[in-house]
């Protein structure tokens, strides 16, 4: 019997910094969906080229490339013309939370709450900038994710040095004040936020080898906070993307300060989903297992 979604491209892999990331989150898809008996098949922009999607019949696409490429609205703008139904954000929504400068922009001119922040080039007067935001400072490029040439900056002599490493990796480098408290995420599924989770990485420090290859990170799901604030947090979420016009699925970081104040960092819209992942950890306090996660998130895939 055929599988009322039909035949399905799992794209993973891609071209992006975070290409090995993608790898690991989309076998594990790939394998969620085929064990739900989706007719799922895997597919690699980086090595096939995107038209075959449609010469070769597939009826929706499970978008699980993060980074440039897959998550910026790129692929997705190739898959509206296509007029195949892929997960996740549309065109704009991507393209906006990829570039964590305008995420920023947007979510303060509707009046959510975001740390402030200052752009850096190379004449920069860094002194200036400390003087404004305060130590530390996040240094970061403004369309990576998965903490990619990211710095916590602790005086004004290594600013130059985090602006360099970022700037490797994009044009447009953000310095960001820090914002002391802890570390959650707000994973949401259609119209609904899901359970908190809390990260507690060792110093504080969040990289990307603690990300997904180390088991020394610690995650609280449920997040252990106070019912009513976790509900506001939770709300939060749902404007943050709301505003920014997202779908399907993703995850906004935030912070909670100890005044029980909380700020967002940054939108995925594309998040990951391996075994270290957070979303899959939330689904599960939910009562959603990762393969009918994997199929909620697929029955979500639209067009426009």
């Amino acid at each position: 019997m055929t599988h009322p979604l039909g035949k399905v491209a799992v794209l993973f892999g891609g071209s992006s910094a975070e290409r090995d990331v993608s790898l690991m989150s989309g076998r594990a898809v790939l394998e969620a969906l085929r064990g739900e008996g989706v007719d799922a098949h895997p597919f690699d922009p980086a090595e096939r080229d995107l038209h075959a999607l449609k010469d070769e019949g597939f009826a929706r696409a499970f978008i699980i490339l993060h980074g440039r490429g897959g998550e910026d609205g790129t692929v997705q703008g190739a898959l509206e013309l296509m007029g195949i139904p892929y997960t996740g954000s549309g065109v704009m929504a991507s393209a906006l939370s990829m570039d964590k400068w305008r995420t920023k922009m947007v979510w303060q001119s509707a009046g959510l709450p975001t740390p402030r922040y200052a752009i850096l080039d190379a004449s920069s007067d860094w002194a200036a900038v400390v003087a404004d935001l305060g130590l530390p400072i996040f240094v970061k490029p403004a369309h990576e994710g998965s903490s990619m040439g990211a710095t916590k900056v602790t005086s004004a002599d290594q600013l130059p040095a985090a602006w360099a490493l970022a700037a490797r990796y994009d044009s447009l480098v953000l310095a960001e004040e820090f914002v002391e408290g802890q570390e959650l995420t707000g994973p949401f599924l259609a119209d609904t936020a899901l359970p908190l989770v809390r990260i507690v990485a060792p110093d504080g420090n969040y990289d990307y080898q603690h990300k997904y290859f180390t088991d020394d990170t610690q995650y609280f799901c449920p997040a252990g906070l106070p019912d009513a604030l976790e509900a506001q947090m939770r709300e939060l979420v749902l404007q943050s993307a709301r505003v920014l016009g997202c779908r399907g699925w993703g995850r906004a970081d935030l912070i909670l300060r100890p005044d029980g104040s909380f700020t967002l960092l940054e939108m995925n819209t594309a998040p990951g989903m391996t075994s270290h992942s957070l979303v899959p950890m939330s689904a599960r306090a939910a009562g959603l297992a990762f393969g009918p996660l994997c199929v909620r998130i697929l029955e979500e895939a639209r067009l426009g």
